[in-house]
């Protein structure tokens, strides 16, 4: 197989959660643990720091990985989803992993991922621990894809673990409660081992604090410093929160990795640079202004809208996709009512119907045209859009991979 076909064969023949959702997710590490040990542990070859959250886990991988990269290390970085190239997912020092590199291991590998039913996401994960043994890094970033106690990355034991924060999302498998939803993410926290939470109110404190008593492992609240306002070239206005996260884990890393404070600021300034990462309140062109942005639940896309309405312009163009598992009762009211929007179905199989999307807004007040593509909304936008206008696109990853 070369690489499309290969590509093809792991998103379409085995669970996958970012097209099935719900059917794809598997409660628990079986399958990771008997890959790990059929691929002769690679987990073991690399340091590791583990990081998971609701929002901004993405952002505080790539700033870390950059921070690192800074110093002079050999840092491999694993994330998820991917926008554009599925070998997005898997980056040494910013250079994704080669087509041949996922070409070959799929080929030696493919039999027992087929006797054995393995995800899309655990192969995934294993093809990135062997790639970053083979590789020999000196430190690997973990993204946590969804959850944490129960996410195939979980087989790591990390030099520090690292919570951003907890909102509601993906509550059919986490819990319908911040606290449950926490629960699950806290399951990232290992004996011994350090770990640093982003944001978190009183509730949320005490259930981190009962789960790290029980390990033994030393916690750490972002919000109990203050921190130097540093610059990124992450421009989101949630960015400030990731950073002060990043912060604290330098705080704690910097003299068993020998870590500055130069190679803190400047991981910061060149994390888009350094990682080539993508969608993060990320300007498209000028005249008219068009931005996107990934952020996709409740509390993301509250700043992400504050943000917006910061400019000024003329008349606001919002490009609006989401998957079809999201609570537009929530999501909606969170969208201005005078702006134009172009609703648009994301190019995956849990995309919400366009139509259907348009007639769920019109309750909220949001109106405008319906398109069967984000390709073709944003046409649609620009035709009309004047020079002074300003052209959004969010709602869901999926909807700005598609214009990226």
């Amino acid at each position: 197989m070369n690489y499309k076909e290969t590509t093809d064969w792991l998103f379409k023949q085995l669970p996958m959660y970012q097209n099935q959702g719900e059917s794809a997710y598997k409660a628990n590490l079986d399958n990771i643990v008997i890959l790990d040990e059929y691929l002769d542990f690679p987990h073991r070859n690399f340091k590791s720091i583990h990081v998971a959250g609701t929002n901004g886990k993405g952002s505080t991988s790539h700033m870390l990985a950059s921070v690192f990269q800074e110093a002079g290390y050999k840092v491999g970085l694993y994330t998820s989803p991917h926008l554009k190239d599925f070998r997005e997912r898997i980056k040494i020092n910013g250079e994704v992993i080669s087509e041949c590199e996922v070409v070959d291991f799929v080929k030696v590998n493919r039999n027992f991922f087929e006797e054995n039913n393995l995800s899309f996401f655990e192969m995934t994960v294993g093809m990135a621990f062997d790639y970053f043994s083979n590789q020999k890094v000196d430190i690997a970033i973990i993204e946590v894809g969804l959850g944490g106690r129960l996410d195939s990355t979980n087989i790591i034991t990390p030099e520090l673990s690292i919570i951003t924060n907890i909102s509601l999302d993906h509550t059919k498998f986490l819990g319908t409660t911040l606290e449950s939803i926490a629960k699950e993410k806290s399951g990232i926290i290992k004996s011994n081992i350090p770990v640093v939470i982003g944001q978190a109110d009183y509730k949320l404190r005490l259930v981190f604090n009962e789960v790290a008593k029980k390990n033994n492992a030393e916690i750490i609240f972002t919000e109990d410093f203050r921190f130097k306002n540093l610059e990124s070239d992450l421009l989101g206005d949630y960015q400030v929160f990731n950073m002060k996260t990043v912060q604290t884990a330098f705080k704690i890393l910097q003299e068993s990795w020998d870590l500055k404070p130069v190679h803190l600021k400047e991981g910061l300034l060149k994390t888009v640079a350094n990682t080539s990462l993508l969608g993060r309140w990320q300007k498209l062109s000028e005249n008219p202004l068009v931005f996107c942005d990934t952020a996709h639940n409740e509390e993301g896309l509250k700043i992400v809208i504050s943000q917006l309405k910061k400019f000024e312009y003329a008349t606001l163009h919002i490009i609006l996709g989401v998957v079809n598992d999201k609570d537009l009762n929530k999501l909606l009211p969170i969208f201005p009512k005078d702006a134009k929007y172009y609703f648009s179905k994301p190019n995956v199989p849990r995309g919400l119907n366009e139509t259907e999307l348009k007639n769920r807004a019109k309750h909220f007040q949001l109106l405008g045209n319906s398109y069967t593509s984000v390709s073709k909304a944003l046409s649609a936008s620009k035709l009309e859009a004047k020079k002074n206008d300003l052209i959004f696109i969010g709602g869901s990853t999926f909807t700005v991979a598609e214009i990226i």
